[in-house]
């Protein structure tokens, strides 16, 4: 019976220390993987704050102001024009504009040379269908203004394709802008036949067919789709 004793002891003891050094295991395992998220995650803002050229300092504080009723009214805005709205002088506030003006005309560039390749792609391979104007009609001129009107719809809205005919039966030069498009151009393409864009109108620029890219939310305007609106005095105004 003692030796019994003595193996069910040492036995009991195995089987606790295993446990234990499994559970160990676990935790080392769960905090490796813990550091490693949190390196990556670090690395991430590193390269995205750089990609705005703005430093760690403020890359959190743009994080910060996000979670914050800016972030909660404007979700999509992007950093530089969050620190702007939120600058804490002057000179913040120049500076934050002023690289925006430099990243705003940087992205331009790129999107001006691919649109002109899409362009010519587009008239080798369909020549007779509408085209997505894939700058934001032209530079996005809903984001820094032109005078022409800009129209944002989404899909399934019947009030969205009557406000549409009814402008282009009008004549007037628009903007169309599809909220939800998702970047796909096919869903454009589908809702401009769907609502009767004219395609010559298109070809001519008079109206021209974009993906919104959260330029509707950036706005701040309230009010269901659709929208017409047109810069006033620096403000956006429904119409």
């Amino acid at each position: 019976m003692g030796m019994r004793r003595c193996f069910l002891v040492a036995l009991l003891a195995t089987i606790g220390t295993a446990g234990w050094a499994q559970q160990q295991d676990v935790r080392d395992s769960r905090n490796i993987t813990s550091q490693a998220r949190a390196s990556a995650e670090a690395l991430l803002d590193e390269r995205s704050a750089r990609d705005w050229g703005l430093n760690g300092e403020e890359w959190i504080r743009y994080r910060r102001i996000m979670q914050g009723p800016l972030g909660i009214h404007s979700p999509n805005l992007d950093p530089l024009t969050a620190l702007g709205i939120e600058a804490r002088s002057e000179e913040e506030r120049r500076r934050y504009a002023e690289l925006q003006v430099r990243v705003e005309a940087r992205r331009v560039e790129k999107m001006l040379a691919y649109q002109r390749a899409y362009d010519a792609a587009w008239q080798r391979l369909h020549p007779g269908l509408p085209r997505v104007d894939l700058t934001g009609a032209r530079a996005g001129r809903a984001a820094t203004g032109s005078g022409r009107l800009a129209v944002f719809v989404k899909a399934e809205c019947p009030a969205c394709d009557q406000r549409v005919r009814q402008m282009q039966a009008a004549g007037q030069v628009f903007d169309l802008y599809m909220v939800g498009s998702r970047q796909d151009d096919a869903r454009i393409r589908q809702w401009a036949t769907r609502a009767g864009i004219d395609p010559a109108r298109v070809r001519a620029r008079t109206i021209t067919l974009n993906h919104d890219a959260g330029r509707w939310l950036s706005l701040g305007l309230p009010g269901d789709l659709p929208a017409v609106v047109r810069e006033v005095n620096g403000q956006w105004q429904r119409q």
